[in-house]
């Protein structure tokens, strides 16, 4: 029996009135080294819950190989929030969106050609029921009914914004209920009578989702679900950036204001996000408007905790009217925590991409990312083009995301997905004459929200010279996961990209710091093999990564930089200063 209950005005936990004053942190998006510093930071704010969401496809990348260890201890995390008193709020989807890879969703569901997602499909259905098995295996002792601090759960995420199969969010309970899951279950939505509706379920808490206007979306709350309290689930209290795209801010004075217009109005509140993190690796998600919208690496969210866990001006303002309304806030020591310059470091190794290829997959045709069991990285495609032909344009029919195009080795342009970049490659041939074509193929991360979720990756039909398709391909699949194999050189030269460039500095005291690639055009960074995540400098708006200090050795580190296209000179910064443009 769930120990968080309501009547028609307001909540109720063990039997006593409770306003939920929740924040957003994802596990996934914060070193576990970390993990207590930005709860701590949380509840010293005033809050009594915190909120994640649960992350599948990091928890499942290959079918039926489950991963709970180290940034992915789901558990510990809960614990971590048990031992300074907050609540937890667990949204599991299974689709969650959060601007991460896919929504969520494992890469592999997309081999099966016939399967229907977010939808009362059994044979999807069978692959959810097997994640939560794990999931819920995980946490079932830190569940309310347990003795522990999860006290409210919630049904697949913003469902009306997407489809209406109440057969399907019903089946996803019931696989909740199996697993011996009997919390306070809910349903969120954006606060339109069509998302509600599409969304909701009767037998369940409704609650809405919105950055603004907070009287008037919980009066169409209200109006929807009479008899139950009003609760913003996701108050979007800043907004993420997209690649090509402007830094979003939002003032903390106006963040406050909204804020405390819930508030007065006897309503309970998430805000997302409170502290947003970053998209390590290869997990950004991306939108879909016209063309791909790969979402930035840092994932601040513009929140009152920053990205490398800064107490901001909207910290404060929250705060106040937080302590306004729940009282005063716990007496708990929180700081920002030191950043250092450990300044300029030299790239002195080399190891060529095209140099330190694995074994290809050969066929007839392309395979996307996913036919090659592969889920995140790039994929090189390499045919053999045979002459005679007219000079012809050469034609990437389905290409998912961004292709650097090469003839007989030499770089001769770039096409995206995006809709910014669309380079003109020709090639003619005479008789007798052979051409090498490779098209380096990068996933910039699949759609996590809207109709266009279903992304495969790769080259989805194939590719023409003119009108001819070409074929007999050989296929590198590169996740880039693993560099323990590179063979690296001392010739470190600009025309030797797509390369990874090595350089070690020394660290005698750990502290955050930013990597800045000036001169350096596209790839990501890796600090003692942890991949960091992407840089993109000609598409901005972010010109640092965030590394923070765990991830830092005593005495030798070293530090990769995969760049696909060419730098100016092979130096990067490490600095004190953050730029998120």
């Amino acid at each position: 029996m769930s120990r968080l209950t309501f009547d028609e005005k307001q909540f109720y936990l063990d039997g006593n009135p409770f306003r939920i004053v929740s924040g957003t942190i994802h596990y996934f998006r914060v070193v576990p080294e970390y993990w207590e510093d930005r709860l701590k930071k949380l509840r010293a704010a005033g809050f009594n819950c915190v909120e994640t969401y649960t992350c599948w496809n990091l928890h499942e990348r290959k079918e039926g190989v489950f991963d709970f260890e180290g940034g992915l201890d789901i558990a510990r995390f809960v614990r971590t929030a048990k031992d300074l008193g907050l609540y937890v709020i667990l949204r599991p989807g299974p689709y969650i969106c959060a601007e991460l890879e896919f929504g969520g969703l494992p890469s592999w569901l997309l081999t099966y050609q016939k399967m229907h997602l977010r939808c009362y499909d059994e044979e999807f259905l069978s692959k959810v029921s097997r994640y939560y098995k794990e999931l819920f295996g995980q946490l079932r002792p830190y569940f309310g009914e347990n003795g522990g601090n999860i006290i409210a759960v919630q049904v697949e995420n913003e469902y009306g914004s997407y489809g209406n199969d109440k057969e399907y969010l019903r089946a996803v309970a019931k696989i909740y209920e199996e697993n011996d899951v009997h919390e306070l279950y809910f349903t969120s939505d954006g606060p339109t009578q069509l998302m509600l509706a599409g969304g909701a379920l009767p037998e369940y808490l409704a609650t809405a989702n919105f950055g603004s206007r907070g009287k008037e979306s919980f009066a169409i709350l209200r109006n929807f679900r009479p008899g139950q309290p009003a609760m913003c689930t996701e108050f979007w209290n800043g907004w993420f950036d997209h690649w090509y795209e402007s830094h979003h801010l939002r003032e903390g004075d106006d963040t406050a204001k909204t804020m405390e217009e819930m508030l007065s109005d006897g309503g309970s509140v998430n805000m997302y996000m409170f502290h947003g993190g970053t998209n390590f690796g290869f997990m950004n998600g991306a939108n879909y408007d016209g063309g791909i919208m790969p979402t930035v690496t840092s994932y601040d969210y513009d929140a009152p905790v920053s990205e490398c866990g800064d107490l901001t001006p909207k910290y404060y303002a929250v705060k106040e009217v937080v302590e306004k309304y729940l009282g005063k806030a716990p007496e708990l020591h929180v700081e920002n925590l030191p950043k250092k310059a450990y300044g300029p470091v030299a790239l002195t190794q080399a190891a060529p991409l095209f140099e330190n290829l694995p074994e290809p997959v050969s066929c007839a045709h392309t395979k996307t990312m996913e036919e090659l069991g592969q889920d995140f990285g790039f994929v090189l495609y390499e045919t053999t083009v045979k002459g005679p032909c007219e000079e012809s344009e050469i034609v990437i029919e389905g290409l998912h995301d961004r292709a650097i195009i090469y003839i007989d080795g030499k770089k001769m342009g770039v096409q995206e997905r995006t809709g910014k970049r669309d380079d003109s490659v020709r090639l003619g041939l005479k008789a007798g004459e052979t051409a090498k074509l490779s098209l380096l193929v990068e996933n910039l991360g699949r759609v996590n929200y809207g109709p266009k979720l279903r992304d495969e990756k790769g080259i989805l039909q194939g590719v023409k010279v003119g009108y001819q398709f070409q074929f007999g391909w050989k296929m590198y699949s590169l996740p880039c996961d693993d560099l323990s194999g590179l063979q690296y050189r001392s010739d470190v030269k600009a025309e030797s990209c797509p390369a990874f460039l090595k350089g070690t500095f020394q660290v005698s005291e750990k502290a955050d710091t930013f990597v800045r690639l000036n001169g350096f055009t596209k790839g990501c960074v890796y600090i003692n093999g942890f991949n960091l995540g992407r840089y993109w400098n000609e598409a901005g708006p972010q010109k640092t990564l965030y590394l923070p200090a765990p991830l830092l050795k005593d005495g030798e580190n070293e530090i990769v930089v995969l760049e696909l296209e060419g730098f100016e000179k092979p130096e990067i910064l490490l600095t004190d200063v953050q730029d998120l443009g």
